[in-house]
């Protein structure tokens, strides 16, 4: 399994360097709850690519923290992320994007979908699968699970501060 993950990674970095030339790439940092049993703050950074703006694809790591157990935890979780929205010429309502995607940590995977607000505000929902059976300081991460996410580009944060 682990092979196969770190395969299929290594694999998407190549396929995203040869396709630089024909996508933008932007940095961002990510803020947000997730309650998946348990409640957790997130923290990380996502690169976004996109050849236009009715698809964009979201790349990200970061780390999950909270008390499980009467015990702080931290976690971290990779994410893929797909944003469409094929309404075209009409700005109001190209402001909000599907999301579909799929998150892993090391004790669950959990594909997720949702909406996302100009791709600054998403919120998501999805169902856990447990890879690790003990789970996080004796609990079991699985179930329904809930994301509500801050996107900040840097280039927004780099912009602001000047």
């Amino acid at each position: 399994m682990k092979k196969i993950l770190v395969f299929s990674i290594l694999m998407m970095i190549l396929s995203t360097t040869s396709a630089k030339a024909q996508m933008t790439v932007h940095k961002m940092i990510h803020a947000g709850y997730v309650y998946q049993n348990q409640s957790f703050g997130e923290i990380g950074g996502r690169l976004l690519f996109l050849n236009n703006d009715d698809m964009i694809y979201r790349l990200g790591a970061s780390a999950l923290m909270g008390v499980a157990n009467s015990d702080f935890a931290i976690m971290p979780k990779v994410q893929g992320d797909i944003l469409i929205n094929f309404e075209r010429n009409v700005d109001l309502y190209h402001s909000y994007y599907f999301l579909a995607g799929a998150e892993i940590t090391t004790k669950y995977a959990a594909p997720k979908i949702g909406a996302s607000l100009f791709g600054i505000i998403d919120l998501t929902g999805g169902y856990a699968f447990p890879i690790d059976q003990s789970g996080i300081n004796g609990k079991e991460l699985k179930g329904l699970n809930f994301n509500f996410t801050i996107n900040l580009p840097l280039v927004m944060l780099h912009d602001l501060l000047k």
